[in-house]
C-alpha cells in the first residue's frame, strides 16, 4: 500500500532533511522538475535545487520553525534561519505539492544580513 504524505508532512520532511544535511532524503521529497524562486536565486529541476540547498547548507546551523500552515496541496513555513554568517533571518517558505512531491517553492526574507556575512567571508 502506498501512502502519500500531506503537504504538512512533506514540508516537515524537507526542513528536517535540509537541517540535517540529508540530501538523499531531500531528493526523495522534491519533484524532478521542482521550480524554486527565492531572494538569493532560482533553480529549475531537482539537481539545481539541491545544489542551492547544499550551498546555503554550508553555513546553516539551525532552522527554528515558528509556524507551519498547510491546506490541500499548499504549505507555508515561517521560520528563523540560523547561519554561521548572520543573525537569525526571519524567512517565509511556500510550497506547492504535486503527485506527492514538492513541485514549487517560493522563499522570501531580507537578505542583507546574509549578504553582509558572505561578504565578510571573502
Amino acid at each position: 500500500m502506498t501512502t502519500t504524505k500531506s503537504a504538512r508532512e512533506l514540508a516537515e520532511a524537507y526542513f528536517t532533511a535540509w537541517e540535517a544535511g540529508d540530501f538523499e532524503t531531500l531528493r526523495g521529497v522534491l519533484a524532478e522538475d521542482v521550480d524554486f524562486a527565492g531572494t538569493l536565486g532560482t533553480a529549475s529541476g531537482v539537481e539545481e535545487a539541491l545544489a542551492g540547498l547544499k550551498g546555503l547548507g554550508q553555513v546553516l546551523e539551525k532552522i527554528e520553525v515558528k509556524v507551519r500552515v498547510a491546506e490541500g496541496d499548499e504549505a507555508i513555513t515561517w521560520f528563523d534561519l540560523h547561519t554561521s554568517v548572520a543573525p537569525p533571518t526571519p524567512t517565509a517558505n511556500w510550497m506547492h505539492i504535486r503527485d506527492g512531491k514538492v513541485a514549487r517553492i517560493r522563499v522570501t526574507f531580507d537578505p542583507r544580513g546574509l549578504l553582509a556575512g558572505f561578504e565578510r567571508q571573502n
